[in-house]
């Protein structure tokens, strides 16, 4: 190895969802251990702070269209990774295509790469050929899944023996600070992309119409932005909810929005190990989720700091909900368990594990 204090990031984007949170938080963790970090994104999003050098390839291809556009990217990446004398690199993106990462495989060439799998839909990443998928990934330095369910997963399926579980890390904040202004006096919080194929706001709306939690002034504070929102806006409408339902952009600064929240919720189909749930904990807000694949169940103690509830019904979800809100000893109990809950998800703790296994031979 050339220069073992350089490392590439590869990403979409630095904004809006958990994976991206997670790529800036990792830039900070690997330049605190003293790696030059190079951002590489390819969509021109950049909302999270980050360290190291940034490479926005949209910016630099605007002009281009259509497959030159991706070659002309993929060919500017290995000149950049061979020109900076770059041999290690972490893969962020999703990856659902053979044909891309063939290319992607040529790209990277002999050097250490680490994938990283954010989510249990593994179609996102990779082929259901098991033949495909251990040709482009068996020879990976490493699998890097955000929970023990996702490392399972790519065992079973693919026979995978290169694979490592290290959990997101979160940033724990050093006070309580102003509430926003123009947000309800009390809410509920979802905050996160808005895809419903993904988090399922019809499973949210539903449950906290039949919580009727708003009839006693709490109200359902929606924030995020993505394809989605149009088909929120239209069902709240149609639950006649729009006096108690709330819809923000998307915030930066997220923190004052959880820790005046009463609880944050999740009700996705699945995930990988949710970023909403840790920073809420990390803040001291407890939480109500879906029991959905994967990362929950490895996150919530159940009537300790918040509660898990089966996925895909409103029923579980709405008595949740109004639990949450009416029964003072069980919320003050979780909410005194969350931060404490959640330590072993410092930013120092995870960053120790990626020194560990970036240091491996």
């Amino acid at each position: 190895m050339k220069n073992n204090n350089k490392i590439a990031i590869v990403s979409a984007s630095l904004g809006v969802g958990g994976a991206e949170r997670f790529a800036g938080l990792l830039s900070f963790m690997l330049h605190d251990l003293g790696y030059e970090v190079h951002n590489i994104i390819i969509l021109d999003c950049v909302e999270y702070d980050f360290k190291g050098k940034l490479v926005n390839l949209e910016q630099l291809f605007t002009e281009e269209k259509g497959i030159f556009r991706a070659i002309k990217k993929g060919k500017y990446i290995a000149n950049y990774l061979h020109e900076n004398d770059i041999e290690m690199v972490i893969d962020n993106r999703s990856r659902p295509t053979i044909v891309r990462e063939l290319f992607t495989k040529w790209i990277y060439g002999n050097r250490k790469v680490y994938y990283f799998f954010h989510s249990s839909n593994l179609e996102m990443y990779l082929t259901n050929s098991v033949f495909w998928a251990k040709y482009i990934f068996g020879k990976a330095t490493k699998l890097v899944c955000v929970s023990n369910e996702i490392e399972d997963k790519l065992k079973n399926k693919y026979q995978f023996t290169n694979t490592k579980t290290i959990y997101n890390p979160i940033v724990f904040p050093e006070k309580v600070v102003e509430k926003p202004l123009a947000i309800p006096e009390k809410y509920i919080l979802f905050f996160g992309r808005l895809e419903e194929k993904i988090k399922n706001f019809s499973l949210l709306l539903n449950a906290f119409l039949k919580s009727k939690v708003y009839e006693n002034g709490t109200k359902l504070l929606i924030i995020g932005d993505g394809s989605d929102k149009d088909f929120i806006l239209t069902k709240i409408a149609a639950l006649q909810l729009k006096n108690y339902v709330q819809v923000l952009p998307f915030q930066k600064n997220i923190t004052p929005y959880i820790q005046h929240a009463r609880c944050t919720i999740l009700t996705s189909h699945f995930e990988g190990f949710p970023m909403a749930i840790i920073e809420s904990l990390a803040v001291g807000t407890p939480v109500i989720s879906v029991d959905c694949e994967t990362g929950p169940k490895e996150i919530i103690q159940n009537n300790f700091n918040g509660l898990l509830v089966p996925n895909h019904d409103d029923i579980p979800l709405s008595e949740a909900i109004k639990t949450m809100i009416e029964n003072e000893k069980l919320y003050q109990t979780c909410k005194n368990n969350a931060q404490k809950s959640v330590e072993h998800l410092s930013l120092t703790t995870i960053a120790q594990q990626w020194k560990q296994l970036l240091s491996e031979k």
